[in-house]
Protein backbone atom coordinates (compact mmCIF):
# COMPACT_ATOMS: atom_id res chain seq x y z
CA UNK A 1 0.00 0.00 0.00
CA UNK A 2 1.48 3.37 -1.04
CA UNK A 3 1.36 6.31 1.34
CA UNK A 4 -0.23 9.51 0.10
CA UNK A 5 2.37 12.23 -0.35
CA UNK A 6 1.82 15.29 1.88
CA UNK A 7 0.47 18.34 0.06
CA UNK A 8 3.04 20.96 -0.84
CA UNK A 9 3.09 23.94 1.52
CA UNK A 10 3.95 27.28 -0.10
CA UNK A 11 5.77 30.00 1.81
CA UNK A 12 3.29 32.63 0.68
CA UNK A 13 0.17 32.84 -1.47
CA UNK A 14 -1.03 36.19 -2.74
CA UNK A 15 -4.68 36.93 -3.42
CA UNK A 16 -5.26 39.49 -6.15
CA UNK A 17 -2.73 40.56 -8.78
CA UNK A 18 -2.76 44.32 -8.96
CA UNK A 19 0.44 46.41 -9.09
CA UNK A 20 1.31 45.74 -5.44
CA UNK A 21 1.08 41.95 -5.40
CA UNK A 22 2.58 41.88 -8.90
CA UNK A 23 5.54 43.82 -7.51
CA UNK A 24 5.77 41.37 -4.61
CA UNK A 25 5.80 38.45 -7.08
CA UNK A 26 8.56 40.13 -9.12
CA UNK A 27 10.70 40.87 -6.08
CA UNK A 28 10.28 37.34 -4.69
CA UNK A 29 11.16 35.93 -8.11
CA UNK A 30 14.58 37.58 -7.86
CA UNK A 31 15.32 36.55 -4.28
CA UNK A 32 14.94 32.77 -4.59
CA UNK A 33 14.51 30.46 -1.63
CA UNK A 34 10.79 31.02 -1.19
CA UNK A 35 7.87 29.21 -2.86
CA UNK A 36 5.11 31.63 -3.86
CA UNK A 37 1.85 31.64 -5.81
CA UNK A 38 -0.43 34.55 -6.71
CA UNK A 39 -4.06 34.17 -7.82
CA UNK A 40 -6.23 36.62 -9.74
CA UNK A 41 -9.87 36.14 -10.67
CA UNK A 42 -9.61 38.14 -13.88
CA UNK A 43 -8.31 36.34 -16.95
CA UNK A 44 -5.42 38.78 -17.46
CA UNK A 45 -3.75 41.77 -15.88
CA UNK A 46 -5.53 45.06 -16.50
CA UNK A 47 -5.10 48.07 -14.24
CA UNK A 48 -8.31 50.14 -14.08
CA UNK A 49 -9.21 49.01 -17.59
CA UNK A 50 -12.29 51.21 -17.76
CA UNK A 51 -10.16 54.32 -17.19
CA UNK A 52 -7.32 53.72 -19.65
CA UNK A 53 -8.45 56.82 -21.53
CA UNK A 54 -6.21 57.93 -24.39
CA UNK A 55 -3.87 60.68 -23.25
CA UNK A 56 -4.09 60.04 -19.50
CA UNK A 57 -0.90 59.59 -17.50
CA UNK A 58 0.17 58.20 -14.16
CA UNK A 59 0.11 60.77 -11.37
CA UNK A 60 3.46 59.53 -10.10
CA UNK A 61 6.87 59.38 -11.84
CA UNK A 62 7.86 56.25 -13.76
CA UNK A 63 10.22 55.32 -10.90
CA UNK A 64 7.06 54.19 -9.09
CA UNK A 65 7.13 50.98 -11.07
CA UNK A 66 7.04 47.52 -9.53
CA UNK A 67 10.59 47.42 -8.18
CA UNK A 68 12.79 50.46 -8.91
CA UNK A 69 12.42 52.23 -5.55
CA UNK A 70 14.20 49.34 -3.83
CA UNK A 71 16.18 47.71 -6.66
CA UNK A 72 17.03 49.61 -9.84
CA UNK A 73 19.10 46.63 -11.01
CA UNK A 74 16.04 44.40 -11.30
CA UNK A 75 15.07 43.03 -14.70
CA UNK A 76 11.48 44.08 -13.89
CA UNK A 77 12.13 47.84 -13.91
CA UNK A 78 10.25 50.11 -16.27
CA UNK A 79 13.55 51.16 -17.88
CA UNK A 80 14.35 47.53 -18.67
CA UNK A 81 10.84 47.18 -20.12
CA UNK A 82 11.63 50.13 -22.42
CA UNK A 83 14.90 48.55 -23.46
CA UNK A 84 13.21 45.21 -24.15
CA UNK A 85 10.68 47.00 -26.37
CA UNK A 86 13.23 49.23 -28.15
CA UNK A 87 11.67 52.38 -26.67
CA UNK A 88 14.54 53.89 -24.68
CA UNK A 89 15.26 56.66 -27.20
CA UNK A 90 11.56 57.37 -27.62
CA UNK A 91 11.29 57.80 -23.86
CA UNK A 92 14.52 59.80 -23.68
CA UNK A 93 13.17 62.33 -26.19
CA UNK A 94 9.78 62.38 -24.48
CA UNK A 95 11.42 64.08 -21.46
CA UNK A 96 8.50 63.31 -19.19
CA UNK A 97 8.54 61.59 -15.80
CA UNK A 98 4.79 60.87 -16.01
CA UNK A 99 4.20 58.03 -18.43
CA UNK A 100 0.96 57.20 -20.25
CA UNK A 101 -1.37 55.11 -18.12
CA UNK A 102 -1.80 52.84 -21.12
CA UNK A 103 1.96 52.17 -21.16
CA UNK A 104 2.09 51.51 -17.41
CA UNK A 105 -0.60 48.88 -17.91
CA UNK A 106 1.35 47.33 -20.80
CA UNK A 107 4.50 47.31 -18.66
CA UNK A 108 2.69 45.45 -15.85
CA UNK A 109 1.28 42.93 -18.35
CA UNK A 110 4.84 42.39 -19.65
CA UNK A 111 6.09 41.71 -16.12
CA UNK A 112 3.18 39.38 -15.32
CA UNK A 113 3.85 37.35 -18.47
CA UNK A 114 7.31 36.47 -17.15
CA UNK A 115 6.20 35.34 -13.69
CA UNK A 116 5.23 31.68 -13.41
CA UNK A 117 3.96 32.35 -9.89
CA UNK A 118 1.09 34.49 -11.23
CA UNK A 119 -2.07 32.52 -12.07
CA UNK A 120 -4.90 34.38 -13.77
CA UNK A 121 -8.51 33.23 -14.12
CA UNK A 122 -8.33 31.72 -10.64
CA UNK A 123 -10.57 33.20 -7.96
CA UNK A 124 -9.91 32.53 -4.28
CA UNK A 125 -13.15 31.26 -2.71
CA UNK A 126 -12.17 30.62 0.88
CA UNK A 127 -9.19 30.58 3.24
CA UNK A 128 -9.07 28.65 6.50
CA UNK A 129 -6.34 27.94 9.05
CA UNK A 130 -5.80 24.19 9.39
CA UNK A 131 -3.33 21.90 11.12
CA UNK A 132 -0.83 19.77 9.26
CA UNK A 133 2.12 17.74 10.51
CA UNK A 134 4.31 20.85 10.94
CA UNK A 135 1.75 23.09 12.62
CA UNK A 136 -0.77 25.61 11.35
CA UNK A 137 -1.07 26.50 7.67
CA UNK A 138 -3.71 28.24 5.59
CA UNK A 139 -5.88 26.15 3.30
CA UNK A 140 -6.66 28.17 0.18
CA UNK A 141 -9.59 27.06 -1.98
CA UNK A 142 -9.35 28.39 -5.54
CA UNK A 143 -11.93 28.15 -8.33
CA UNK A 144 -11.11 28.21 -12.02
CA UNK A 145 -13.18 30.90 -13.74
CA UNK A 146 -13.07 28.88 -16.97
CA UNK A 147 -14.01 25.38 -15.77
CA UNK A 148 -15.59 26.05 -12.38
CA UNK A 149 -13.39 23.36 -10.84
CA UNK A 150 -11.79 23.98 -7.46
CA UNK A 151 -8.28 23.28 -6.26
CA UNK A 152 -6.84 23.42 -2.76
CA UNK A 153 -3.45 24.81 -1.79
CA UNK A 154 -1.61 25.22 1.49
CA UNK A 155 0.60 28.11 2.56
CA UNK A 156 2.34 29.40 5.65
CA UNK A 157 1.59 33.05 4.91
CA UNK A 158 -0.76 35.20 2.82
CA UNK A 159 -0.56 38.51 0.95
CA UNK A 160 -3.94 40.14 0.43
CA UNK A 161 -3.80 42.57 -2.50
CA UNK A 162 -7.34 42.72 -3.78
CA UNK A 163 -7.26 46.50 -4.04
CA UNK A 164 -10.27 48.75 -3.63
CA UNK A 165 -13.75 48.59 -5.12
CA UNK A 166 -15.79 51.32 -6.84
CA UNK A 167 -17.61 53.32 -4.19
CA UNK A 168 -21.12 54.66 -4.72
CA UNK A 169 -23.32 56.41 -2.12
CA UNK A 170 -25.81 53.93 -0.69
CA UNK A 171 -28.86 55.78 -2.02
CA UNK A 172 -27.47 55.43 -5.56
CA UNK A 173 -26.51 51.76 -5.48
CA UNK A 174 -29.91 50.59 -6.75
CA UNK A 175 -29.83 53.22 -9.49
CA UNK A 176 -26.77 51.74 -11.19
CA UNK A 177 -27.53 50.33 -14.61
CA UNK A 178 -27.10 50.91 -18.30
CA UNK A 179 -27.09 54.72 -18.10
CA UNK A 180 -26.03 55.29 -14.49
CA UNK A 181 -22.49 54.01 -14.11
CA UNK A 182 -19.42 54.38 -11.96
CA UNK A 183 -16.48 56.03 -13.72
CA UNK A 184 -14.55 52.72 -13.54
CA UNK A 185 -16.82 51.39 -16.31
CA UNK A 186 -16.47 54.45 -18.54
CA UNK A 187 -14.50 53.02 -21.47
CA UNK A 188 -16.61 49.87 -21.59
CA UNK A 189 -19.72 52.01 -22.13
CA UNK A 190 -18.24 55.02 -23.91
CA UNK A 191 -19.45 54.39 -27.46
CA UNK A 192 -23.07 54.03 -26.30
CA UNK A 193 -22.84 56.97 -23.91
CA UNK A 194 -21.73 59.32 -26.69
CA UNK A 195 -25.14 58.84 -28.36
CA UNK A 196 -26.98 60.41 -25.41
CA UNK A 197 -28.65 63.82 -25.48
CA UNK A 198 -27.24 64.83 -22.10
CA UNK A 199 -24.49 63.53 -19.80
CA UNK A 200 -23.76 64.46 -16.18
CA UNK A 201 -20.53 63.76 -14.33
CA UNK A 202 -20.56 63.75 -10.52
CA UNK A 203 -17.36 64.06 -8.47
CA UNK A 204 -14.26 66.23 -8.03
CA UNK A 205 -11.32 63.81 -8.30
CA UNK A 206 -9.01 62.84 -11.13
CA UNK A 207 -11.34 60.19 -12.53
CA UNK A 208 -14.27 62.61 -12.81
CA UNK A 209 -12.02 65.21 -14.41
CA UNK A 210 -10.62 62.77 -16.98
CA UNK A 211 -14.09 61.52 -17.94
CA UNK A 212 -15.37 65.10 -18.24
CA UNK A 213 -12.39 66.15 -20.36
CA UNK A 214 -12.76 63.16 -22.68
CA UNK A 215 -16.48 63.84 -23.11
CA UNK A 216 -15.85 67.54 -23.71
CA UNK A 217 -13.33 66.68 -26.43
CA UNK A 218 -15.88 64.45 -28.20
CA UNK A 219 -18.71 66.95 -27.93
CA UNK A 220 -19.65 68.47 -31.28
CA UNK A 221 -21.87 71.49 -31.89
CA UNK A 222 -25.02 69.35 -32.10
CA UNK A 223 -23.98 66.73 -29.54
CA UNK A 224 -25.00 66.14 -25.94
CA UNK A 225 -25.34 68.67 -23.16
CA UNK A 226 -22.52 68.12 -20.66
CA UNK A 227 -22.72 68.84 -16.92
CA UNK A 228 -20.14 68.46 -14.16
CA UNK A 229 -21.11 68.84 -10.51
CA UNK A 230 -19.14 68.37 -7.31
CA UNK A 231 -19.96 69.04 -3.67
CA UNK A 232 -16.31 70.05 -3.09
CA UNK A 233 -15.50 73.72 -2.59
CA UNK A 234 -14.03 73.86 -6.08
CA UNK A 235 -12.29 72.02 -8.89
CA UNK A 236 -9.06 72.12 -6.97
CA UNK A 237 -5.65 70.63 -7.82
CA UNK A 238 -4.07 67.80 -5.92
CA UNK A 239 -1.12 68.84 -3.75
CA UNK A 240 1.94 68.26 -5.89
CA UNK A 241 4.64 70.52 -4.50
CA UNK A 242 7.99 68.89 -3.84
CA UNK A 243 7.71 69.19 -0.06
CA UNK A 244 4.10 68.03 -0.25
CA UNK A 245 5.24 64.90 -2.08
CA UNK A 246 7.45 64.01 0.90
CA UNK A 247 4.29 62.86 2.68
CA UNK A 248 4.43 59.83 0.38
CA UNK A 249 7.61 58.54 1.97
CA UNK A 250 8.55 55.77 4.41
CA UNK A 251 9.45 58.57 6.85
CA UNK A 252 5.93 59.99 6.97
CA UNK A 253 4.43 56.50 7.10
CA UNK A 254 6.58 55.77 10.17
CA UNK A 255 5.55 59.07 11.81
CA UNK A 256 1.86 58.48 11.08
CA UNK A 257 1.88 54.90 12.35
CA UNK A 258 3.06 55.99 15.81
CA UNK A 259 0.11 58.35 16.31
CA UNK A 260 -2.97 57.43 18.35
CA UNK A 261 -5.88 56.21 16.22
CA UNK A 262 -7.97 59.33 16.97
CA UNK A 263 -5.21 61.64 15.71
CA UNK A 264 -4.79 59.52 12.59
CA UNK A 265 -8.49 59.85 11.76
CA UNK A 266 -8.40 63.62 12.32
CA UNK A 267 -5.34 64.01 10.11
CA UNK A 268 -6.78 61.98 7.25
CA UNK A 269 -9.89 64.17 7.18
CA UNK A 270 -7.70 67.19 6.50
CA UNK A 271 -5.43 65.60 3.89
CA UNK A 272 -7.84 65.04 1.01
CA UNK A 273 -5.83 67.11 -1.44
CA UNK A 274 -2.73 65.01 -0.78
CA UNK A 275 -4.29 62.02 -2.48
CA UNK A 276 -7.52 63.32 -3.99
CA UNK A 277 -8.17 66.31 -6.23
CA UNK A 278 -7.17 66.86 -9.86
CA UNK A 279 -3.75 67.15 -11.44
CA UNK A 280 -2.82 70.68 -12.48
CA UNK A 281 -2.15 69.43 -16.03
CA UNK A 282 -5.67 68.03 -16.35
CA UNK A 283 -7.17 71.28 -15.01
CA UNK A 284 -5.10 73.23 -17.53
CA UNK A 285 -6.18 70.92 -20.38
CA UNK A 286 -9.84 71.37 -19.43
CA UNK A 287 -9.53 75.15 -19.24
CA UNK A 288 -7.68 75.35 -22.55
CA UNK A 289 -10.37 73.24 -24.23
CA UNK A 290 -13.18 75.40 -22.82
CA UNK A 291 -11.34 78.51 -23.94
CA UNK A 292 -10.99 77.15 -27.48
CA UNK A 293 -14.66 76.13 -27.58
CA UNK A 294 -15.68 79.70 -26.63
CA UNK A 295 -13.79 81.43 -29.47
CA UNK A 296 -15.99 83.80 -31.50
CA UNK A 297 -18.43 84.14 -28.57
CA UNK A 298 -19.54 80.55 -28.98
CA UNK A 299 -21.34 79.11 -25.96
CA UNK A 300 -20.68 75.38 -25.72
CA UNK A 301 -23.42 73.38 -24.02
CA UNK A 302 -21.19 72.69 -21.02
CA UNK A 303 -21.90 73.48 -17.38
CA UNK A 304 -19.46 73.16 -14.46
CA UNK A 305 -20.54 73.80 -10.89
CA UNK A 306 -18.80 73.17 -7.57
CA UNK A 307 -20.25 73.43 -4.04
CA UNK A 308 -23.21 71.46 -5.38
CA UNK A 309 -24.42 68.12 -4.08
CA UNK A 310 -26.56 65.48 -5.77
CA UNK A 311 -29.55 65.02 -3.46
CA UNK A 312 -31.59 62.47 -5.38
CA UNK A 313 -31.79 60.72 -8.72
CA UNK A 314 -35.03 59.39 -10.19
CA UNK A 315 -35.61 57.49 -13.43
CA UNK A 316 -38.06 59.31 -15.66
CA UNK A 317 -39.10 57.51 -18.87
CA UNK A 318 -35.89 57.30 -20.92
CA UNK A 319 -33.94 59.85 -18.89
CA UNK A 320 -33.12 60.72 -15.28
CA UNK A 321 -34.22 63.57 -13.03
CA UNK A 322 -31.42 64.89 -10.82
CA UNK A 323 -32.15 67.04 -7.78
CA UNK A 324 -29.14 69.09 -6.72
CA UNK A 325 -28.42 71.50 -3.87
CA UNK A 326 -25.99 74.43 -3.94
CA UNK A 327 -24.51 73.94 -0.49
CA UNK A 328 -23.55 77.58 0.13
CA UNK A 329 -26.81 79.26 -0.89
CA UNK A 330 -29.03 76.30 -0.03
CA UNK A 331 -30.80 76.59 -3.40
CA UNK A 332 -32.22 73.34 -4.79
CA UNK A 333 -32.71 72.84 -8.52
CA UNK A 334 -33.38 70.02 -10.98
CA UNK A 335 -31.95 68.94 -14.32
CA UNK A 336 -32.67 66.05 -16.66
CA UNK A 337 -29.83 63.87 -17.90
CA UNK A 338 -29.87 60.73 -20.05
CA UNK A 339 -26.57 59.50 -18.60
CA UNK A 340 -25.05 59.91 -15.13
CA UNK A 341 -21.40 59.01 -14.50
CA UNK A 342 -20.39 58.75 -10.86
CA UNK A 343 -16.76 59.66 -10.22
CA UNK A 344 -17.26 58.89 -6.55
CA UNK A 345 -14.00 57.10 -5.91
CA UNK A 346 -13.05 53.77 -4.42
CA UNK A 347 -13.19 52.18 -0.99
CA UNK A 348 -11.51 49.20 0.68
CA UNK A 349 -13.68 46.14 1.15
CA UNK A 350 -13.25 43.27 3.57
CA UNK A 351 -11.94 40.20 1.72
CA UNK A 352 -14.85 37.76 1.47
CA UNK A 353 -12.50 34.79 1.60
CA UNK A 354 -11.52 35.71 5.18
CA UNK A 355 -15.10 35.77 6.46
CA UNK A 356 -14.66 32.52 8.40
CA UNK A 357 -11.67 33.99 10.20
CA UNK A 358 -13.30 37.13 11.58
CA UNK A 359 -13.06 35.95 15.17
CA UNK A 360 -9.29 35.50 14.79
CA UNK A 361 -8.79 39.07 13.52
CA UNK A 362 -8.25 42.02 15.87
CA UNK A 363 -10.53 45.00 15.16
CA UNK A 364 -10.39 48.61 16.30
CA UNK A 365 -13.29 50.55 17.81
CA UNK A 366 -14.51 51.51 14.33
CA UNK A 367 -14.64 47.90 13.15
CA UNK A 368 -11.52 48.21 11.01
CA UNK A 369 -8.87 45.57 11.09
CA UNK A 370 -5.67 46.41 12.90
CA UNK A 371 -2.33 46.15 11.11
CA UNK A 372 1.21 46.02 12.45
CA UNK A 373 3.86 48.47 11.29
CA UNK A 374 5.29 45.78 9.00
CA UNK A 375 1.91 45.34 7.28
CA UNK A 376 0.67 42.18 9.03
CA UNK A 377 -2.95 41.75 10.02
CA UNK A 378 -3.17 41.53 13.80
CA UNK A 379 -4.62 38.14 14.69
CA UNK A 380 -5.29 35.98 17.73
CA UNK A 381 -3.65 32.55 17.64
CA UNK A 382 -2.15 32.98 14.16
CA UNK A 383 0.90 35.07 15.06
CA UNK A 384 3.26 32.71 13.20
CA UNK A 385 1.11 32.67 10.05
CA UNK A 386 1.22 36.18 8.67
CA UNK A 387 -1.49 37.84 6.58
CA UNK A 388 0.14 40.81 4.86
CA UNK A 389 -2.17 43.62 3.74
CA UNK A 390 -1.52 45.57 0.53
CA UNK A 391 -3.37 48.90 0.15
CA UNK A 392 -5.81 48.28 2.97
CA UNK A 393 -3.96 50.22 5.66
CA UNK A 394 -4.92 53.86 5.01
CA UNK A 395 -6.32 54.15 8.55
CA UNK A 396 -3.14 52.77 10.15
CA UNK A 397 -0.31 53.87 7.82
CA UNK A 398 -1.67 57.05 6.23
CA UNK A 399 -2.04 58.61 2.81
CA UNK A 400 0.78 56.59 1.23
CA UNK A 401 -1.15 53.30 1.43
CA UNK A 402 -2.56 53.44 -2.14
CA UNK A 403 0.45 55.26 -3.62
CA UNK A 404 2.38 53.35 -6.29
CA UNK A 405 5.61 55.02 -5.19
CA UNK A 406 5.51 53.23 -1.83
CA UNK A 407 4.54 49.82 -3.18
CA UNK A 408 8.11 48.56 -3.60
CA UNK A 409 9.05 49.79 -0.12
CA UNK A 410 6.11 47.97 1.45
CA UNK A 411 7.03 44.81 -0.45
CA UNK A 412 10.62 45.11 0.79
CA UNK A 413 9.33 45.23 4.37
CA UNK A 414 7.07 42.21 3.71
CA UNK A 415 9.86 40.16 2.13
CA UNK A 416 12.29 40.99 4.94
CA UNK A 417 9.70 39.79 7.45
CA UNK A 418 9.07 36.66 5.39
CA UNK A 419 12.77 35.79 5.39
CA UNK A 420 13.31 37.13 8.93
CA UNK A 421 16.37 39.00 7.67
CA UNK A 422 17.18 41.95 5.43
CA UNK A 423 16.87 40.84 1.83
CA UNK A 424 16.07 44.33 0.55
CA UNK A 425 17.62 47.33 2.33
CA UNK A 426 15.00 49.69 3.74
CA UNK A 427 16.20 53.30 4.01
CA UNK A 428 15.11 55.43 6.94
CA UNK A 429 15.98 59.02 6.00
CA UNK A 430 14.44 59.88 2.64
CA UNK A 431 13.12 63.43 3.06
CA UNK A 432 14.48 66.86 3.96
CA UNK A 433 11.71 67.87 6.34
CA UNK A 434 10.94 66.47 9.77
CA UNK A 435 7.51 65.17 10.76
CA UNK A 436 8.04 64.67 14.50
CA UNK A 437 9.91 66.57 17.21
CA UNK A 438 13.39 65.22 16.43
CA UNK A 439 15.70 67.77 14.73
CA UNK A 440 15.88 66.92 11.02
CA UNK A 441 19.67 66.85 10.80
CA UNK A 442 20.45 65.29 14.14
CA UNK A 443 23.13 62.59 13.58
CA UNK A 444 21.61 59.10 13.47
CA UNK A 445 23.96 57.99 16.28
CA UNK A 446 22.37 60.54 18.63
CA UNK A 447 18.73 59.91 17.82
Amino acid sequence: MSLKEPQKVYDIIGVGIGPFNLGLAAMLDETGGREALFFEKRSEFNWHKGMLIEGTTLQVPFFADLVSMVNVRSKYTFLNYLQEHNRLYHFYFLENFHIPRKEYNHYCRWAASQLDSCRFGMGVEQILPVQNGDGTVYKVIVRSEETGETETYQTKHLAVGIGTSPSVPSYLEKKLGQNVIHSSAYLERKEELLKARSITVIGSGQSAAEVFYDLAQHQGSDAYSLYWFTRSKGFFPMEYSKLGLEYFSPDYTHFFYQLPSSKKDDLLKKQDLLYKGISTDTIADIYDLLYEKSVGQQTPDIHLQAMTELVSLETKADTHLLSLRQNVTGDVFEIESDVVILGTGYAPSFPHFLMNMQESIEWDNKNRYQITQDYRLKTCGLENNHIFIQNGELHTHGVGAPDLGLGAHRNAVIINKLFEKEIYPVSHKNVFQNFGSEPSWKPASLR
